[in-house]
C-alpha cells in the first residue's frame, strides 16, 4: 500500500469536512435544545401543558390546586430544578463529546505523521513536535474541562441537598404551626367554656 502526499492530504481534508459537519450538527442540537427549553418555559408561564407527555401532572395539578400555593409553586420548582440539571448534563456531555473527538483527531494526525515518516525519509521533526505541543494543550483543555464538569456536578448535588433541607425546615414549620394553631383553638375554646362557667 503506498501512502502518497496527496492521499494523505484528501483523508485530512475529508476528516476535515466531517468535523464541521459534526461541529453544525452539534450546535444544530443546542440550538434545539434551547428553543425547547424556552417553548417548555413558555408554556409553563402561559400555564399549558403538553398534551400527551404532561396530560398526568395536569390532572394532579387540578388536585392540589385545592392546597395551599406554595406546595404548587415547590412543585413547579422541583420541576424547573430537573430541568436545569438535565440541561447542565446534556452541556457537559456536549463537551466531552466534542473533546473526545479532537482527542481522537489529534491522535489520528499523530499516527498519520509518523506513517509519512516511516514511509519517506522526510525531515519531519519540527510537525511532530508543533503536533505534540498542540496535542499537549488539547489534552491539557481537556483535562480542564473535565474538572470543571466535576466541579459542575458537585455544585449541582450541593444545591439539591440544600434544597431538600430547605424543603424538609418548611414542612417541619408547617406542622409546627399547624400544632400550635391546634394548641390555641383549644386554649381559646376552654377560656370561653371558664368564661360562660
Amino acid at each position: 500500500m503506498s501512502c502518497t502526499i496527496e492521499k494523505i492530504l484528501t483523508d485530512a481534508k475529508t476528516l476535515l469536512e466531517r468535523l464541521r459537519e459534526h461541529d453544525a450538527a452539534a450546535e444544530s442540537l443546542v440550538d434545539q435544545s434551547a428553543a425547547l427549553h424556552r417553548r417548555v418555559a413558555a408554556m409553563r408561564e402561559a400555564g399549558t401543558a403538553l398534551p400527551d407527555q404532561y396530560q398526568e401532572d395536569a390532572s394532579d395539578l387540578k388536585d392540589i390546586s385545592k392546597y395551599k400555593p406554595h406546595i404548587l409553586l415547590s412543585q413547579e420548582n422541583t420541576q424547573i430544578r430537573d430541568l436545569q440539571q438535565e440541561n447542565r448534563e446534556l452541556w457537559i456531555s456536549l463537551e466531552e463529546h466534542q473533546d473526545a473527538l479532537e482527542l481522537i483527531m489529534s491522535k489520528y494526525r499523530r499516527q498519520m505523521l509518523q506513517l509519512m515518516v516511516a514511509k519517506k525519509a522526510v525531515d519531519a521533526e519540527p510537525v511532530l513536535k508543533a503536533h505534540q505541543s498542540h496535542s499537549a494543550e488539547i489534552e491539557s483543555q481537556i483535562d480542564r474541562i473535565c474538572e470543571m464538569g466535576e466541579v459542575m456536578r458537585k455544585a449541582v448535588q450541593v444545591d439539591d441537598d440544600q434544597f431538600c433541607k430547605i424543603r424538609e425546615k418548611l414542612a417541619q414549620l408547617e406542622l409546627e404551626n399547624k400544632e400550635l394553631r391546634e394548641l390555641l383553638s383549644i386554649s381559646s375554646e376552654s377560656l370561653q367554656a371558664r368564661e360562660e362557667n
